[in-house]
């Protein structure tokens, strides 16, 4: 095993932060416990679909782990490697679970796939001496966050065609390696193979093939985290200059040169930062355009016959990896499309899972009507505030003009419900959404059980990750 002074200063210092206990703030720990929350709602209404529970199970039918790790919403005992995988396309299924957005963007509670795969499994080894509790599954979900959000800061891994979820794999790497009680030479040495491994291409992100691959990337990439970190556990080694080799190092493979570095020093800052999607399921980007678009639905909803043209104004992401007019193939093409998911808002005035849905596009044609009146524009101002650390806006603004003489109509929103400066406003409808995802999947008595749960935070605090599996098995 190389010593942890030859790695690159980027892993050395992912591998030091990893590896030390700290005492983060009431903030990021309130932050991570609300996203913990949303993360097991958004998994139990992700259970109810079929395109993503028919992928749960093991690979061999009707077997079972002992001691193994839980899936959300199932019966299924796995090993942590594909209990990590299935947990973590539950989470991510329905593009409803936090987010962090910068020079590449992410969601942090992807992770979550890797953290209570192996705490759960951990908690249940009778090799164990102290399980980890729910405390140290947030602590670790705020060490995860902060390595995911922070290496997202600076390098932008969209602009060359790969998915963002190589930092998810990163960051799962270092938290299952800690997991697993790994030193920091160790920590190390499975974060360099988490950055060799890099990620997918964006391919199935955008047309002509955007797919269901992008709702379960994510469990791919955090169940590699895990199985990395078993492989060091065993003895296999790193590669201390997986960044900064000639040739074939990440940088210069990518990047042309430019070094990976950290934003700015880790700490909790992604935590407290964190984006929520709290009143529907729509990529990041759009949320506040889809707000917008819900606001003007009773201007328009007896008028849609006189719209003339409608103009969206946004940021320079947004209209790089959304802007899709169309036609839509699946889901997935349509909850990554700013106009399909603006025409469902107009129409309707709100904006649910189902809304993608292929019967969804069929049974409503008001959507396509509206969709071929649109114009998108990527607003600089928007772009600017956008990457500016102390706003991290996500703008939008639309416009709408109509046949008769009468004057256009327009709202503009600069921050969406979910974002830190709307935190307050948003804690209740955040409780509302895991509430009402919860009593979609469980009885009313069970409902009442798991929002007590988090009610009682001391007695949450000290519970093992194991028994709080308990709560959301089938």
């Amino acid at each position: 095993m190389h010593p942890l002074s030859e790695y690159d200063s980027t892993i050395k210092e992912i591998a030091s932060y990893t590896a030390k206990d700290h005492d983060f703030s009431h903030t990021a720990l309130k932050s991570v416990k609300l996203a913990l929350l949303d993360a097991m709602g958004c998994a139990l209404l992700a259970n109810q679909f079929k395109a993503c529970s028919k992928l749960l199970g093991p690979i061999v039918k009707g077997t079972i782990v002992p001691k193994g790790s839980r899936v959300i919403g199932t019966k299924y005992v796995l090993d942590p490697v594909n209990a990590a995988f299935q947990n973590g396309l539950l989470i991510r299924w329905l593009d409803y679970n936090d987010t962090f957005l910068a020079k590449e963007w992410g969601h942090p509670s992807d992770n979550l796939g890797a953290l209570l795969s192996l705490s759960d499994f951990i908690s249940r080894s009778p090799k164990r001496k102290a399980a980890p509790t729910v405390l140290d599954l947030l602590k670790a979900m705020v060490k995860a966050y902060e390595i995911q959000g922070v290496l997202a800061l600076e390098t932008s891994y969209n602009r060359v065609g790969f998915d963002h979820i190589a930092l998810v794999k990163v960051a799962s790497s270092a938290l299952s390696a800690f997991l697993f009680g790994l030193d920091e030479s160790q920590i190390a040495a499975t974060v360099s193979q988490a950055f060799i491994d890099v990620g997918s291409l964006r391919t199935y992100r955008h047309a002509p093939n955007t797919g269901s691959r992008k709702s379960w990337a994510a469990g791919d990439a955090t169940s590699k985290g895990v199985f990395l970190a078993y492989l060091v556990s065993k003895g296999e080694m790193g590669y201390p200059k997986a960044l900064s080799s000639h040739k074939f190092g990440l940088s210069d493979v990518l990047f042309n040169g430019k070094p990976i570095t950290l934003g700015r020093p880790l700490g909790s800052y992604i935590a407290e930062n964190i984006l929520f999607k709290v009143s529907f399921p729509a990529e990041f980007h759009a949320q506040t355009a889809v707000e917008c678009a819900i606001k003007l639905h009773p201007k328009i909803k007896n008028r849609f016959h006189d719209i003339e043209k409608i103009e969206i104004q946004t940021q320079e992401s947004a209209n790089r990896i959304i802007n899709k007019p169309g036609p839509f193939h699946n889901p997935a093409d349509r909850d990554h499309s700013l106009q399909y998911m603006v025409a469902v808002g107009l129409a309707k005035g709100s904006l649910l899972a189902d809304d993608y849905e292929d019967e969804a596009e069929r049974n409503e044609p008001l959507f396509l009507e509206l969709i071929k009146k649109m114009k998108v524009y990527e607003n600089k101002k928007f772009s600017e505030e956008y990457l500016d650390p102390e706003l991290r806006s996500i703008a939008n603004s639309i416009k709408i003009t109509f046949k008769s003489e009468t004057n256009p109509i327009e709202e503009h929103l600069d921050f969406p419900l979910g974002h830190k400066s709307r935190r307050e406003e948003s804690v209740p409808f955040i409780l509302n959404k895991f509430k009402k995802n919860t009593a979609s999947f469980y009885s009313k008595n069970k409902t009442g059980i798991i929002l007590d749960l988090f009610e009682e935070e001391e007695e949450l605090f000290r519970m093992p990750v194991s028994k709080f599996m308990e709560y959301f098995i089938h």
